[in-house]
């Protein structure tokens, strides 16, 4: 396996795919298409030419970053991809976020582990509530 990591977006096909492959559902085109571009950093990676792993930051860009579509092709799970594409996301995120801004993200029920590696802590009611969000 050769896996190669770039600051490229995957396609509206390829990220339409690895949503449904992880279990995210159908995600209409054209939605796909204002997500990857109102996204403001997007990593990839590829086995050879195929994609097997993105992650991309949305948010304002100086007070809020939020790590969205964290993202495994099944097959290559838990073989150090996530931490390849985190830490790429973490050294970006080193450059842009100063000191007071916050970065966010909703863990899948299961990982909140692989996110404290990164410094990344559930909220638990104290001092600033537990956060909620709206699925629409």
């Amino acid at each position: 396996m050769k896996v190669t990591i770039d600051n490229h977006p995957p396609t509206l096909e390829e990220f339409i795919t690895l949503r449904a492959k992880v279990g995210w559902g159908d995600t209409p085109l054209q939605l796909a298409k204002s997500a990857l571009d109102n996204s403001f950093y997007h990593v990839v990676a590829r086995n050879d030419d195929t994609l097997i792993g993105m992650a991309r930051i949305v948010g304002d860009g100086a007070m809020f970053f939020y790590i969205q579509d964290l993202a495994v092709e099944p097959e290559y799970q838990n073989k150090g991809i996530g931490n390849l594409l985190m830490k790429r996301l973490e050294s970006y995120l080193s450059t842009v976020a100063s000191t007071g801004a916050t970065i966010g993200l909703l863990s899948a029920k299961g990982q909140e582990d692989f996110y404290s590696r990164y410094g990344y802590v559930g909220r638990t009611g104290s001092p600033l509530g537990l956060g909620m969000c709206k699925f629409v």
